[in-house]
């Protein structure tokens, strides 16, 4: 036996011998179900750092820019020309990030940690002293001289996810060329760790048991900066322990889990945030303080979601009757003239159409998957603006306007509102309802 099979079979042991002394208590089913909540919110940050790093050409420290039309993770943005990047930096080696100078157009460089939170956005708005040029991305405690030219940015860990967005705004082959003049160079070579072991699993079927794994290479893996990162990782461990005290105990947690899972879906697109005129949304978004759960759930639907000051999102699973949205039936949104969803937004606004449980994109014959303020629809006489949505064109409403759907399939909506105004922040704001037609 090898010294790591031995080290695991102490653990073991050691675990069956202070549960069954009684020396530690029994996790109680809401601190099981509050344990796997608050740790599956860093399993699928790095679920997505396994899937990218399959990515053809996949490097840390170097930029890829996706094609128009294109990116590979939940409700994507094709409003704007997309850049991604995995930084990964050490304690000699910082990451030299170059943003170039975008003028009256949207945009940001989104930087976010290991379990979601955004550490900076890098534009106009947010960095008014410094909105472009170049940027050292350093571990936190680095200690090295840098260019004059050169601001540092600290992350929380040695690894940190970019997106970046350059809006088309009717003129793509602009925007491409803006994407373009990204650049990110490490100076030096960094030692990389590989993401930890995660078992793959789905949206639909997602981790179970096994999450408790191994969670103290996990929670090792980064620093997570909420301020109750120390309790709930106390609970983590505490369930961890009692799952590898026994089969037993592990058949415990992973029947308790089987509640769980499916309640914490249901929550996900159900009472995560404000539900207003049939779409929930509106809530904190990018930074969650305390809220480990709404966290987990942005995690979950839409991975790599910004701060509320940049983009409110919006989420329709159901229709004005309270029926789950589905392909086999025909919808309206109808915007009367004086809330149309440009009257919301200082940037831009966009629809998007996905499926489910996986909330990509559907394929379609048209390659239409979204509608935003630059998309050539027709308004009404009175100046309102209708989509329409369903598998075939809807009766009433121009095809220009309308949004295919997935024939007899369930989908759900994802609105964006980029640069909300006042408005939308406090809750006066929302999409139209999804109105079936009958």
């Amino acid at each position: 036996m090898n010294r790591t099979a031995f080290a695991a079979l102490a653990l073991i042991c050691a675990a069956t011998s202070v549960f069954a002394q009684g020396l530690l208590p029994r996790p109680q089913e809401q601190d099981i179900g509050d344990a796997y909540i608050y740790l599956l919110g860093r399993a699928l940050v790095i679920r997505q750092e396994h899937m990218d790093r399959k990515a053809p050409g996949f490097a840390y420290n170097a930029i890829k820019y996706n094609p128009l039309g294109s990116a590979d993770f939940v409700n994507p943005n094709f409003d704007v020309a997309y850049l991604e990047a995995w930084f990964a930096v050490d304690d000699r080696t910082p990451v030299i990030l170059e943003v170039p100078d975008i003028q009256d157009r949207y945009y940001t460089a989104q930087i976010l940690d290991e379990w979601g939170e955004v550490i900076v956005n890098i534009n106009e708005r947010t960095f008014r002293s410094k909105p472009f040029g170049k940027f050292a991305l350093v571990k936190p405690g680095w200690s090295g001289v840098l260019p004059n030219d050169v601001s540092r940015i600290e992350l929380h860990s040695s690894k940190a996810k970019m997106l970046a967005r350059v809006e088309l705004k009717g003129d793509p082959e602009g925007a491409l060329k803006l994407q373009r003049a990204f650049k990110a160079s490490p100076l030096g070579t960094p030692v990389i760790a590989p993401p930890p072991a995660m078992p793959a699993f789905g949206n639909k079927d997602l981790i179970g048991v096994e999450i408790f794994d191994d969670v103290d290479l996990t929670l090792a893996s980064a620093l997570d900066v909420a301020p109750n990162a120390a309790e709930m990782q106390q609970k983590v461990r505490a369930v961890a322990a009692f799952v590898a005290s026994s089969d037993e105990a592990r058949a415990t947690v992973d029947a308790q889990l089987r509640k769980v899972v499916p309640e914490f879906q249901e929550y996900a697109f159900t009472r995560s945030a404000p539900y207003r005129n049939h779409w929930i949304g509106g809530g904190t978004t990018g930074n969650y303080g305390k809220d480990y759960r709404l966290r987990s759930v942005v995690n979950f639907a839409g991975i790599w979601a910004n701060t509320t000051d940049e983009v409110i999102y919006f989420v329709a699973t159901r229709d004005a009757d309270e029926k789950p949205l589905n392909g086999s039936s025909s919808y309206i949104m109808h915007f009367p003239a004086d809330r149309l969803p440009q009257s919301a937004v200082d940037a831009y606004w966009s629809v998007i159409l996905v499926g489910v449980p996986d909330y990509r994109v559907v394929p379609n014959p048209l390659n239409r998957f979204n509608f935003n303020n630059h998309s050539p629809m027709q308004r009404e006489a009175d100046g309102s603006l209708k989509i329409g949505i369903g598998s075939k064109p809807v009766a009433g409403v121009p095809d220009s306007n309308w949004l295919p759907a997935p024939d007899g399939l369930p989908f759900s909506l994802t609105f964006r509102t980029y640069v909300p105004k006042d408005i939308v922040k406090r809750g006066g704001w929302q999409p139209a309802p999804v109105t079936m037609m009958k």
